[in-house]
């Protein structure tokens, strides 16, 4: 049923191994930070720890409160688990009395101005992500930003794209290539991440507090306090978590490269009424939110993926992926890995890797409305009964689908991806995760979010409670062995660093904020018009 058609036997080659084992991979976590009673943290962004708006490796997402550590690429899975090991070791060690949240819904929440939005300085740049994060707070509340995931960056090496691009006797170049097959793997990842929330999920309970006042269908588990629904699987991926109903009538075409990027223009360039009734600026003046339209910039897309090109400073992101294709995927479907102290683990990393590379290889027809339609109906399934054994996949060919025999079908058609993967690394760790993760499609009780309503029940530990402890281990156990103390220097020179650069633009920082951003803006209208 998913079998890849046309699979390039010179692959398993093993003069070809290079074209495999240049896979580069990042990881970007993210993480509140929370005080001992497991209460959302009310104090800034720790001056150990840098400057949030030009540290490349430790910053902030929406809150203050809300860490996020990022990998430098690499393309080894031992080096990409180390700097994440030393990354959060670094920080656990400058948080004093705090600890880092170990799931991805938040801890307890009271109201929306108890969550402080992220700062970052007077400098324009730093002022326009501060601005963009008040205006998701007016337009969504500020409770929903302070959900945390896990993105994966991957890229395919140079090499494999060019021994594609001959097996293929393309006539494109090879950066027109890329752009082409990045599209097919993102269209690919659309059709079959519902088995990722399935297999990853990890928020099938909540804390009472962050739906506090709003419609839900949410039932207790425990206490009054504590929220599931029996056989969901990642709630954060669902219409309570990231996700915006706001959006819903947005279209993005993924078919190639300039129709996405002429879709998230158009809706970064056109005012919708909803957001015009907030308004721009308060009667001081005070800026709500960057633009009155349906995206104030194109990071306010919630997608399961997204094509990145690195953007220069100053530049947005779709002018940097029209000016220079697309760079690397960023997978962002995946929740915290609560019984992790890193969020995630390498038998996942190496899952990710073979079904990413599946997705590429993968005859990979054009998308439909239609089709999209059907594929935020299956994540919409997957998320709130993808445990159910009445749980159905819709196939835009072939109909509906048990989702288990979907899984089983899914997991058999990348096993020949897995195999390639094995010999170019000379291990059998892509084919082991395999195994593993077939084994919670067969059985529902073996993935995360089983496991978690299990624990809650057999202890009858509030939500709350449960993230706190595991919080507090994992805090220990990275702790434990903590970064040698060469790393830990070069950690404190990093935030020096980066302290210094912030000041340096604050200092030549020129014209004012609203010029600024006529000026940033132009480049969203000439996406639109090329």
């Amino acid at each position: 049923m998913y079998e890849i058609q046309s699979f390039h036997a010179g692959l398993y080659d093993s003069k070809n191994a290079p074209v495999l084992t240049g896979i580069m991979r990042g990881i970007e976590r993210e993480g509140l930070r929370i005080d001992r009673d497991g209460k959302l943290a009310q104090t800034p962004h720790p001056v150990a720890l840098g400057s949030a708006l030009t540290h490349p490796q430790i910053t902030t997402d929406f809150s203050e409160a809300l860490l996020e550590f990022i990998t430098p690429p690499t393309h080894r899975v031992e080096d990409l688990f180390k700097q994440l090991y030393d990354i959060q070791g670094y920080t656990l060690s400058k948080l004093d009395d705090e600890l880092i949240w170990s799931s991805s819904m938040p801890c307890v929440l009271n109201d929306d101005a108890t969550i402080p939005v992220a700062q970052y300085g007077s400098s324009n740049n730093g002022t326009m992500k501060t601005v963009y994060r008040v205006g998701l707070g007016h337009r969504y509340g500020r409770a929903m930003q302070t959900v945390a995931g896990l993105h994966y960056n991957f890229s395919l090496p140079d090499a494999f794209w060019s021994f594609l691009h001959r097996e293929e006797y393309s006539l494109l170049d090879l950066q027109d290539f890329k752009d082409q097959k990045y599209f097919a793997l993102i269209r690919n990842f659309r059709r079959y991440y519902w088995l990722l929330v399935y297999l990853f999920g990890a928020s099938p309970a909540l804390c009472g507090s962050f739906i506090k006042g709003r419609e839900h269908n949410l039932q207790p588990l425990v206490d009054e306090r504590t929220l599931h629904l029996p056989y969901a699987t990642s709630l954060r991926m669902g219409d309570l978590g990231y996700q915006s109903s706001a959006q819903e009538s947005l279209y993005v075409c993924y078919n190639d490269k300039q129709s996405y990027i002429t879709t998230l223009c158009a809706a970064i360039t056109t005012p919708i009424d909803e957001y015009q009734a907030i308004g721009l600026q308060d009667e001081k003046g005070e800026f709500k939110q960057l633009n009155t339209s349906l995206l104030q910039i194109e990071n306010e897309f919630y997608s399961s993926i997204r094509p990145k090109r690195t953007a220069k400073h100053g530049e947005t992101a779709l002018s940097a992926l029209r000016n220079r294709g697309v760079e690397y995927i960023e997978v962002r479907c995946l929740d915290i890995d609560p019984f992790d102290p890193l969020g995630v683990n390498k038998p996942q990393v190496r899952f990710l890797d073979t079904f990413l590379l599946y997705c590429a290889l993968q005859d990979s027809p054009d998308t439909s409305p239609e089709e999209s339609a059907n594929i935020l109906r299956n994540q919409k399934t997957v998320v709130t009964e993808g445990r159910s054994p009445k749980a159905l996949i819709e196939s835009f060919a072939k109909g509906k689908i048990p989702l288990k025999q979907a899984g089983e079908a899914l997991i058999k058609a990348m096993r020949p991806v897995a195999e390639l993967l094995d010999i170019a690394h000379e291990t059998e760790e892509h084919t082991q995760s395999l195994e593993t993760q077939l084994a919670a499609i067969l059985n529902p009780e073996l993935t995360p979010s089983a496991r978690i309503i299990s624990h809650l029940s057999a202890k009858k530990l509030p939500y709350a409670h449960y993230a706190l402890a595991q919080s507090r281990h994992h805090h220990e156990t990275l702790l434990a062995k903590k970064p040698s103390n060469n790393t830990m220097r070069q950690f404190e020179k990093m935030a020096a660093e980066s302290l210094d650069k912030q000041t340096r633009l604050e200092q030549k920082n020129s014209g004012n904020f609203s010029e600024f951003l006529q000026e940033y803006y132009k480049q969203y209208q000439m996406c639109c018009d090329k």
